[in-house]
């Protein structure tokens, strides 16, 4: 199983965060479980290590990119917490937000909060005492929830997670359904997605970078990340520039309906 990794910098709790979450043999098959239902059952892309892990780092650095430029997390504005932890809140987030999928697929959300309350604890334990440890766990079940439809984040970090999940787009994420059979929109545009990178932006603090190497991706960024930015808090926060080359190439050569 892919092993479980972000930038820590200076972050000293996030380093023993992530040790742990890389020894917990509960999560680790709560990943398995989720991408069982999400590929095996439903051919749907990855929703496991590889999809999470994708998420905590760009919405890590979606988070440090907004505090550089002056942005209070909620954890800061709300509990006088620290931009560590913040930045804990947004990785265990990003850990355990799809967790849920290993229940079902509709209310996957829902499955994931509650599935998610030990293992925040456990991995917790130790480094924050009562009442601020449950702060931390409220605060990450409340950016868990915030990538979901229908539930608007109130904090940066409930923000950083939604975008994040948006932005696991790129090509090889689409690999598995599309060889399966599932040929559609969903699968067609992603393939279209070379690369998405998250940078420091000039005008906003944030610029996503979106490379294509066919059109049909935009239906990824109009349909999919828009809504996810335009709901996060951030949108006034965040530029995306999406780059389609002028001779595009193929990717799907024939379609019967």
């Amino acid at each position: 199983m892919a092993f479980f990794e972000v930038p820590c910098l200076s972050n000293d709790k996030l380093r023993i965060i992530l040790e742990r979450i890389n020894s917990d043999l509960e999560l680790k098959a709560l990943w398995k479980a989720s991408n069982i239902n999400a590929i095996d059952r439903l051919g749907f892309s990855d929703h496991g290590s590889t999809h999470v892990r994708i998420v905590a780092r760009n919405a890590l650095k979606m988070l440090r990119l907004l505090v550089e430029e002056g942005h209070q997390p909620g954890v800061v504005r709300n509990y006088a917490l620290t931009n560590h932890d913040a930045e804990v809140v947004v990785v265990l987030a990003s850990a355990m937000h799809d967790i849920g999928l290993s229940v079902h697929r509709e209310n996957h959300d829902e499955f994931s909060i509650m599935l998610s309350s030990p293992l925040l604890r456990r991995v917790l334990q130790g480094l924050y005492e009562e009442p601020t440890l449950t702060y931390m766990v409220a605060e990450a079940q409340h950016a868990m929830i915030s990538h979901h439809e229908g539930f608007v984040p109130y904090t940066v970090e409930g923000g950083v997670v939604r975008v994040a999940d948006a932005l696991d787009m790129e090509k090889g994420r689409a690999r598995i359904p599309f060889a399966s059979g599932s040929v559609n929109i969903h699968s067609v545009s992603a393939l279209a997605i070379d690369k998405v990178r998250v940078l420091k932006g000039t005008e906003r603090p944030v610029l996503i970078d979106i490379m294509m190497n066919n059109s049909a991706g935009i239906f990824q960024v109009d349909e999919l990340l828009k809504e996810k930015i335009a709901l996060s808090g951030l949108r006034d926060l965040i530029t995306v520039e999406v780059k389609v080359p002028d001779t595009e190439s193929g990717i799907v050569k024939g379609l019967r309906l």
